[in-house]
């Protein structure tokens, strides 16, 4: 036993001089490239995935992520940042993933050389296929060998390849975390831009009368909720009239997206002017007010657990009910209370938009196609 302990602990010397020796081998900008952070954007796939994103195997995973961060500009005035796609060996061989600094927010597991249908609701004749589920949306689907395509179309299915599953997939992973992809550094680059041709704007809003921390949450926000902040004249000049009043960033935020209602009406307006919505009843709308009490970190809604549940339940039959807003489900309120309600909700039904009545344009017709009650 005495032998056993000795060679134990001689052993575990050796190892602590092995470990000293290779620290002292490895050089210092090795170790602190190691440790300097992580890419915002990372996709990682198995190696039956390498051919959607290798373009020299004919892959157009790489062009479409281009795409995808070009129309992000457009649509939402972000620069969204590269995507560092690599192998992972340790995933399954159809298996990816999608990682925001660092860590996993969503990924799938593919059947790679296979083609995904979806049935859009009136396919005339079922083929046969392995059942799955498209995972940007999480609808009912079926993998089919590409010979089957012909015959999947010609019944009415929704075809798509692996890289359109990817980046559809990948579209919504951003669309949904599109406020983390906001930080002081980018948003100084759009600020920078912006101050070039309007000096005046930026320099009468910050420093003086916001941070540009402040500014940072007030576009995030914004972004959170899927408005766009290309109109950044719009979005400094409320917060340089709004800011030395006002303190609460999200009472700001509020005051920005008025401002910006054309914008935001544009977005969800159909070809004939019209924003399909459903509305509280005025009870309801009544409850949820008289719960807003003010607190030491501002207006806060403070509803019973179960009225809470009850009108979450009532929302989400709402939009099963009604196909003509189940697609694009908007929720119509007072400008009261659309923060609190939309803060509420979003983690039961995060596809919903609740839109406030001092944010559609004058120009839009309103369709209350039902009514939530408890």
């Amino acid at each position: 036993i005495s032998w056993t302990i000795t060679q134990y602990k001689k052993e575990k010397e050796d190892d602590i001089q092995k470990k000293a020796e290779l620290e002292a081998a490895t050089p210092k900008k090795e170790i602190l490239d190691s440790v300097q952070g992580v890419d915002m954007l990372e996709l990682e796939v198995g190696y039956g995935l390498i051919k959607v994103v290798d373009s020299s195997k004919s892959g157009d995973l790489l062009e479409r992520i281009s795409s995808i961060r070009k129309q992000f500009a457009f649509d939402l005035g972000l620069l969204v940042p590269s995507v560092h796609i690599r192998d992972n060996l340790s995933l399954a061989a159809g298996e990816y993933r999608f990682l925001i600094k660092g860590s996993k927010v969503g990924g799938g597991v593919l059947k790679p050389d296979m083609l995904m249908a979806m049935d859009p609701g009136n396919v005339s004749d079922r083929v046969e296929g392995i059942p799955t589920k498209e995972p940007a949306f999480g609808l009912d689907a079926v993998w089919i060998s590409k010979a089957q395509k012909d015959k999947a179309e010609f019944s009415g299915y929704t075809v798509v390849d692996l890289p359109t599953v990817m980046a559809t997939h990948i579209t919504e992973m951003i669309r949904t975390h599109a406020h983390e992809l906001l930080g002081r550094q980018e948003a100084s680059q759009l600020i920078e831009n912006f101050k070039k041709t309007h000096p005046k704007v930026v320099e009468d809003l910050i420093p003086d009368n916001m941070s540009l921390g402040g500014v940072v949450k007030v576009m995030q926000n914004l972004l959170k909720e899927q408005v766009s902040i290309r109109d950044l004249l719009t979005i400094f000049e409320t917060l340089a009239d709004d800011s030395a009043r006002i303190k609460d960033l999200d009472v700001l935020t509020e005051n920005v997206r008025k401002q910006l209602s054309r914008t935001i009406t544009e977005k969800y307006m159909n070809e004939e002017g019209e924003i399909s919505v459903m509305t509280f009843d005025s009870r309801l709308e009544e409850l949820i007010s008289s719960s807003l009490l003010q607190t030491e970190q501002g207006i806060q809604l403070v509803m019973d657990p179960q009225s809470a549940s009850k009108m979450i339940t009532h929302i989400a039959n709402n939009i099963e009910k009604h196909p003509e807003i189940a697609g694009q489900p908007i929720l119509l309120t007072s400008p009261t209370v659309r923060r609190h309600v939309s803060k509420l909700v979003a983690r039961f039904i995060p596809q919903l938009i609740v839109l406030s009545h001092s944010e559609i344009a004058a120009e839009a017709r309103v369709q209350s196609v039902t009514q939530v009650t408890l």
